[in-house]
């Protein structure tokens, strides 16, 4: 038997990964332009259904209410009951809803769908991010995919203003909508065809009260910024409801720790990596929404761009953030660790904020707003890329839907905090200049949008000293060599394992059984009592396909290979007349033995 053709199943893994990651990349843009697209659509939608100003706002807030408050839930029940179930019934969902929108003969049907929308999408949405974090544990390539995953998020809306121009232009408000059917349907044949099933391996109850406390506090937090996008912050409704929304997080917290089965287990944020680089996310996109909210403003209303080339005008920054994302992430990421990129990330998105701020009624494209996009392309790229990454690395596959559901929440809550605090400071501020004599609208509304961008630079700044201070520095999750670790063979091990986070180690398979890897016998297919002599054991990294293991049965069938870090593996046995096995293996954690057993199939 050739090499080739007992690394072939590790081939065909990782084609079908990258083909996974297309998968998830399609339905995760679809519901991150979506609002960018219902925004350009809007005036259309109003002229054709005749709904007011006031009425306007809420085809936006029906959205954001129901996917911001059901994101936890909706990541815990991926957990529950399978991340490809609820990936599945999201898309379904999703797609149903566009539909039900884009038929709308009145108002309130329009906001009925766009609520369908955002609940579909809590579970949609969760479910992608939690598959790439299974399908992707560690390794280079998840740097790349990671990198993919996060230029969709970074660059979505700017996506979603050139999409939305070109249908609203060309065609009809509707197609809008109508468009995610096209996305979801592409989504649901990749998934179908090539998603594993990944049912829960036990499903404990549902949280109730942590889920009624969550999906409460989040719906209040979401409402009370929106409200104050619209009413003001003078407003005591905006302060009733905030007030109400911290309550009931403050309880939820509560929750979460006397419960059995908690929603959210505190776990996963208390770990420094993790809750540093959420808040890292929740910074990047208050900044983000502003940009392209008051951007559009910008090249519409001052530079004269129609919606369609306003999208064109944000293509830089968009591409700067795919490029960056893919790149810089997978190659400094496994050696440096996520805190340098983060404040690095922020830093960079500072900067070109600052750089807004200088906007005049007589700015040019080219002279004021070009630079600072690609600068601010380059900033998320690198934060949000490594943000996310580190976010989902290394949690329990039990959490990995509430993990990522807790991505998914702060990019919502960072939104609406971004949009309804950068909007009425720029209110705030034009109205100052307009009480200034001599000054014109056009003046006013530049100087407001300048100011919201130097609050929205100092959040930045702000948000880089704290987010580097909260992540540790070096590589997460490396597993490194302690008092309690016992034997040559373990420190070996936990050395190789610190020394490789990231990249595909090679170690030396032991003769014996150690701490730390997989142990096992392999045993006659035919006759499950005898053992398989001299049969070769390869341990293959399931996320790069490189070979970091391979040992030879004893007499009795036994073998013991070392494990160079917690992930993925392939292990791949042939024997002399039998034909070759392939089984994928999850290592939680490289301190301990697990055993594995294996029968060859007869030839």
């Amino acid at each position: 038997m050739s090499q080739s053709q007992a690394e072939s199943p590790v081939a065909s893994l990782a084609r079908a990964r990258w083909w996974i990651l297309a998968v998830i990349g399609v339905a995760q843009l679809m519901v991150i332009l979506d609002n960018s697209i219902v925004n350009i659509a809007l005036p259309s939608a109003q002229a054709d259904l005749g709904f007011s100003d006031a009425q306007r706002q809420w085809v936006v807030t029906a959205y954001a209410l129901a996917f911001g408050s059901l994101l936890l839930l909706g990541g815990r029940l991926s957990d529950l009951f399978g991340r490809k179930a609820a990936f599945v019934v999201g898309l379904v969902g999703f797609a149903a809803a566009s539909v039900l929108g884009g038929l709308a003969p009145g108002f309130g049907l329009l906001v009925g769908a766009r609520a369908l929308q955002g609940a579909f999408g809590a579970v949609l949405a969760p479910a992608a991010l939690s598959l790439l974090t299974t399908t992707f544990p560690a390794g280079r390539d998840r740097a790349r995919a990671f990198g993919v995953f996060s230029a969709l998020a970074g660059s979505g809306a700017a996506i979603g203003l050139l999409l939305g121009g070109t249908l609203t232009e060309y065609f009809d408000w509707r197609w809008c909508m109508y468009v995610n059917v096209v996305f979801a349907v592409v989504a649901l044949v990749g998934a179908l065809i090539l998603l594993p099933a990944h049912p829960s391996e036990n499903r404990p109850r549902l949280d109730i009260w942590g889920t009624l406390t969550a999906s409460g506090g989040l719906f209040c937090i979401v409402f009370g910024f929106a409200t104050a996008e619209t009413d003001g912050w003078t407003s005591g409704v905006v302060y009733a409801f905030l007030a109400g929304g911290v309550v009931l997080l403050t309880a939820f917290v509560v929750i979460q720790r006397l419960v059995s089965a908690p929603l959210l287990p505190l776990r996963v944020l208390l770990d420094r990596h993790r809750g540093g680089s959420y808040l890292t996310i929740l910074v990047l996109t208050t900044g983000m929404f502003g940009v392209t909210l008051f951007l559009a403003y910008v090249l519409q209303e001052y530079l004269g761009l129609s919606p369609v080339l306003t999208g064109v005008a944000m293509l830089p920054m968009v591409a700067s953030i795919m490029s960056v994302s893919t790149t810089m992430p997978a190659l400094l990421l496994p050696r440096i660790g996520p805190k340098p990129l983060i404040f690095v990330g922020l830093l960079l998105g500072a900067g070109a904020l600052f750089w807004f701020s200088f906007l005049t009624p007589e700015s040019t494209y080219a002279g004021s707003v070009l630079g600072p996009l690609i600068l601010m392309g380059l900033g998320m790229g690198t934060a949000m890329s490594t943000s996310i990454n580190t976010a989902t690395l290394g949690v329990d596959r039990a959490d990995a839907g509430v993990a990522s559901a807790t991505v998914n929440t702060m990019q919502q809550v960072g939104g609406s905090v971004g949009t309804a605090l950068l909007s009425s400071i720029a209110g705030t501020a034009t109205a100052a200049a307009l009480a200034v004599a001599g000054t014109s609208p056009r003046t006013a509304a530049i100087a407001g949008y300048d100011q919201a961008f130097t609050v929205a630079a100092i959040i930045f700044v702000v948000g880089a000293v704290v987010c580097a201070s909260i992540v540790p520095a070096g590589r997460p999750h490396a597993v490194p060599v302690t008092e309690s670790t016992s034997g040559p063979a373990t420190q070996e091990l936990s050395r190789a394992a610190e020394d490789s986070w990231g990249e595909p180690g090679t170690v030396t398979p032991v003769a014996r059984p150690v701490e730390g890897g997989l142990v096992g016998r392999v045993l006659d297919g035919n006759d499950a009592g005898s053992a398989t002599a001299a049969a070769t054991v390869t341990l293959i990294d399931a996320t790069d396909g490189a070979q970091v293991g391979r040992a030879r049965t004893a007499e009795d069938g036994s073998y013991a290979l070392a494990v160079p870090r917690p992930g993925d593996y392939l292990l791949v046995c042939s024997a002399p007349g039998r034909r070759p096995v392939a089984e994928r293996v999850r290592v939680a954690a490289v301190d301990l033995a697990i055993s594995r057993d294996l029968w060859t199939p007869a030839g």
